[in-house]
């Protein structure tokens, strides 16, 4: 008794055709997971809102004051499940604009003195 295998190569013409629908490539919208890929961007959006905002409070707070109100606006807007590191981020935001404020009316330039 004689066993043979045959093994058979696909070439371009065996290949299936391309199923129509979306492309196989997921995009941040398309991508999701046990929570949904817009809800997970939006905890990131309102982290990151803090963490600008804090880091704003020491230098440049014209740039990341604003950011952080947009990145917050945006989290809480999409319904983070970081709604209160949205706020802070929020208030955050808005205080740098403040301090910045206090800043240009006090030295007359939008510029950080440490010397005194």
């Amino acid at each position: 008794m004689t066993l043979t295998a045959s093994v058979h190569c696909r070439t371009a013409d065996d290949r299936p055709a391309a199923e129509p629908g979306p492309s196989p490539v997921a995009t941040a919208e398309t991508r999701t997971d046990s929570r949904g890929g817009r809800a997970r961007d939006a905890d990131g959006l309102a982290v990151a809102s803090f963490v600008l905002g804090l880091v704003g409070l020491l230098v440049m707070n014209i740039l990341l004051g604003p950011a952080a109100i947009v990145m917050a606006t945006i989290a809480l807007v999409r319904s983070t499940s970081r709604r209160g590191r949205a706020y802070l981020g929020l208030a955050l935001g808005i205080a740098d604009l403040v301090v910045l404020a206090f800043l240009v009316t006090g030295s007359g330039t939008i510029s950080w003195n440490f010397a005194g």
